[in-house]
């Protein structure tokens, strides 16, 4: 196990058979399990967890009380084939749990990032792909996909097996049903399920368990009929939404904004 003398991790909390390369930077009060590896411009925060057998490599930035379990990789190389060299990075937050067998890449290009929030629950085989913002508070279960560039908005729950494709955005409290193949954008809000995917209604109990009123329900339920249920095409959809946005209660304007923002179409 090779340290950098800077460093000293308490014995106690990393097991003897880890590697470490020289050069890792690991906050002492983390730690790291059995035959774990850590890769040499890998930055550790405090009070993390690295399970047994977990790997963390690239030029990685770890926060603060997060865990890794056995088998992640965590900041593995793009599979983008546009790569060509550099040194690309991820940046993890805090309070982040990434179940057995997650994947997340670098980034692709140059001083570029892919990025994880705060206290986002990763479960087993999921994959994050190069590039990705990933915002906080997501549930991601497992088997899960995220293709690059993807954007991901907080309090997203993405089901078992669902694929998001390339440069899709997922709104703020949106949610993916199990097995869905979401090629598209996904407005807040919204359950989009499906293969392909449609919206089927609104996110209603998620937005319950969120605290937010009868009202705003009300309102998010309006723009919901407004665009998938009026019968008008999608640009008179907008358009309509657009003509009211000064008399809508708060919930709604980050769906109007939504709708300006994006770029790759909507589910």
């Amino acid at each position: 196990m090779q340290m950098m003398s800077n460093l000293t991790p308490a014995t106690t909390n990393i097991h003897p058979t880890v590697i470490i390369e020289e050069g890792a930077q690991i906050d002492p009060t983390s730690t790291i399990g059995a035959y774990a590896y850590i890769g040499p411009h890998v930055k550790i925060g405090p009070n993390n967890t690295i399970h047994h057998h977990a790997c963390v490599e690239g030029n990685t930035e770890i926060g603060e009380g997060n865990e890794i379990f056995p088998f992640a990789v965590i900041g593995g190389k793009t599979q983008d084939k546009k790569y060509k060299g550099g040194n690309p990075g991820l940046k993890i937050g805090d309070n982040n749990v990434f179940r057995e067998y997650v994947t997340i890449h670098l980034a692709t290009y140059g001083n570029d990032f892919t990025v994880v929030g705060n206290n986002n629950s990763i479960l087993a085989y999921s994959h994050i792909a190069h590039d990705c913002q990933v915002g906080s508070n997501l549930v991601m279960s497992s088997h899960s996909s995220l293709g690059g560039h993807v954007i991901i908005h907080d309090h997203v729950n993405i089901g078992a097996y669902v694929g998001v494709h390339q440069f899709c955005q997922i709104g703020s409290y949106a949610m993916l049903g199990a097995c869905s193949k979401i090629v598209q954008s996904v407005l807040p809000y919204m359950l989009a399920d499906g293969n392909p995917a449609a919206i089927r209604t609104i996110n209603k109990i998620g937005l319950e368990r969120a605290g937010y009123s009868s009202e705003d329900i009300e309102a998010v339920r309006f723009v919901f009929k407004t665009l998938y249920k009026s019968g008008l095409n999608r640009s008179q959809a907008i358009k309509t939404l657009q003509a009211q946005k000064d008399n809508f209660i708060p919930i709604v304007k980050p769906i109007l904004a939504f709708l300006e923002d994006n770029q790759r179409g909507l589910t």
